[in-house]
């Protein structure tokens, strides 16, 4: 590197400089306790500050490596500084200091590309994902012993497929950004095929930058143009009609810059997910609405999903990981203390046998006979019944719902309100995710465990009883929050920032000092 293998040639006067190296770097590594137990490990031997050819790689691999932090969307290091430091270093006290800051330097990259550098609960309170810390003690000993210090630091960033995409994509805005690829805007409030003129042309060349067109002389609003709005629609979770209306011009004109925000974002939540997903996990990511099955990297089933509302009434669905456990099929609903007071409550008050579908349940399991009830005596503190909806066609959980036991009170369920699966946006549940073909994902489930998933479901079905089928393996769960994702292909889609989330952590990333400007080395 620039900073020169000579630097750290001057032999250390012993024992006396050995001692200031010792103490220099005890010193300056003694609040990381990972970091001072390899050195104590190693006799506080030099790990980076030797002269001969390994602690040279090193000294490389980590510059190198922190100087493409801002790919990363995070924030960048002062290597300038940093060089200049090391550059005046000359005494076994200095390099001892020195030790102790590159070592510092690899403990902080560490967390930061494995974990991230934000907390999502303290971004938003339903952002209740537990990150994984990474054992940094074990990876700087195992670092150590390394003889490929380049390939080591590589591998501690996030491995999977989505992530190489992201960044990829966060090279391609970054150009787009910064060289105004995409050109202007598109100056109209409506364009409809058949139409011509200077703004289809805008359109058409804005698309082509874009992606969703090959090069084109025509400047009329053709077939290929439609085909052009159409794909990019559905890329951006648009209704799919080909028509370049208000709300797909807006988004079409979108600069790349705002775009490249959504990325460094997914970045960044990428890093909060689990590292091991699961060979079959389930992903439901709330923005666009779906509940994927997905096997061995490839998705093996997929249904639209209806998340929380967004209303002040309603509840945002929150985002964590945990273990669908298993299904109960014909489910009894019982009626979650908010809603009770936000909805029955008040129409029990006024009419006692309001919604009389449901069952009120004493402290022993019985059911309670509503003429035996003063409501106006209860407030939604004291009401000292459970509410129950027993099975039935009527349920508000359907027939079926898929359950991973958490502190939440979060599941996946069927629902009797199959005409809000044709809506756009489908944020209308109290929290739990609804499933449009939640048959179809209970086949899939209990075919890891049965020749005849379909008729060991409806023979429980049938019955009309409520029944807990267990799942022989439990599969992962992710809800996740993502406004920028990817495709196989590689191409980034884009989905709408449903509950302001994305916003917000951008807003926390800017304030860590990550930046859309310059990628740096």
């Amino acid at each position: 590197m620039a900073f020169g293998a000579a630097l750290f040639l001057t032999p250390v006067p012993a024992p006396a400089g050995v001692t200031a190296f010792k103490q220099a770097l005890a010193e300056g590594v003694a609040e990381s306790e990972p970091a001072a137990a390899v050195y104590r490990d190693n006799g506080f031997a030099p790990i980076w500050t030797g002269a001969d050819a390994l602690h040279k790689a090193r000294r490389g691999a980590l510059f190198d490596t922190l100087a493409a932090l801002p790919v990363h969307g995070l924030p960048a290091e002062d290597l300038e500084a940093l060089r200049a430091r090391l550059a005046a270093a000359r005494s076994a006290h200095d390099l001892g200091v020195a030790e102790a800051e590159l070592t510092r330097l690899f403990l902080r990259y560490a967390r930061r590309i494995q974990a991230g550098i934000l907390t999502p609960s303290q971004i938003d309170v339903d952002m209740v994902r537990k990150v994984e810390r990474p054992d940094v003690a074990a990876q700087f000993a195992a670092f150590a012993a390394s003889d490929r210090p380049a390939d080591f630091l590589r591998s501690l960033a996030p491995a999977g497929p989505e992530y190489a995409r992201l960044l990829k994509a966060r090279l391609e805005l970054q150009e787009a950004a910064e060289s105004g690829a995409w050109g202007p805007p598109v100056d109209a409030r409506r364009l409809e095929p058949g139409q011509s003129g200077a703004a289809v042309v805008a359109l058409r060349d804005r698309l082509i930058a874009m992606g969703y067109l090959t090069r084109s002389a025509s400047a009329s609003y053709d077939a290929a143009l439609v085909e052009a709005v159409r794909a990019f629609q559905e890329a951006h979770a648009l209704e799919v009609d080909g028509v370049a209306g208000a709300s797909t011009l807006a988004e079409i004109n979108t600069p790349a810059s705002e775009r490249l925000k959504s990325v460094l974002v997914a970045l960044e939540r990428e890093r909060w997910l689990p590292r091991e997903r699961g060979d079959r996990h389930i992903l439901v990511n709330l923005t666009d609405f779906s509940a994927k099955i997905v096997d061995d990297g490839r998705v093996s089933f997929e249904t639209k999903a209806v998340v929380g509302a967004r209303s002040p009434s309603g509840k945002h669905t929150p985002e964590f990981s945990d273990e669908m456990e298993h299904m109960v099929i014909n489910p009894s609903w019982h009626v979650p203390r908010s809603i009770l007071a936000r909805d029955y409550l008040p129409k029990m008050k006024r009419n006692r046998n309001a919604a009389s579908y449901l069952q009120l349940i004493d402290s022993r399991g019985q059911v309670v006979s509503r003429a035996s009830v003063n409501f106006n005596a209860y407030n939604a503190r004291n009401f000292p019944f459970n509410v129950r909806q027993p099975p039935g066609p009527r349920n508000a959980l359907g027939k079926v719902k898929f359950m991973f036991p958490n502190q939440y009170a979060i599941y996946l369920h069927d629902t009797p309100e199959k005409h809000l699966f044709d809506r756009h946006t489908r944020t209308y549940s109290s929290g739990c995710v609804r499933l449009e073909r939640p048959f179809d994902f209970a086949y899939a489930l209990l075919a890891r465990q049965t020749d005849d998933p379909r008729g060991l479901f409806h023979s429980v079905l049938d019955t009309g009883r409520e029944t807990q089928v267990d799942l022989e393996t439990h599969v992962p769960v992710h809800l996740i929050y993502r406004t920028a994702v990817t495709t196989a292909k590689g191409r980034v889609e884009f989905r709408p920032d449903i509950y302001g989330r994305d916003a917000r952590v951008w807003s926390a990333l800017e304030a860590r000092g990550v930046a859309i400007g310059a990628l740096g080395g």
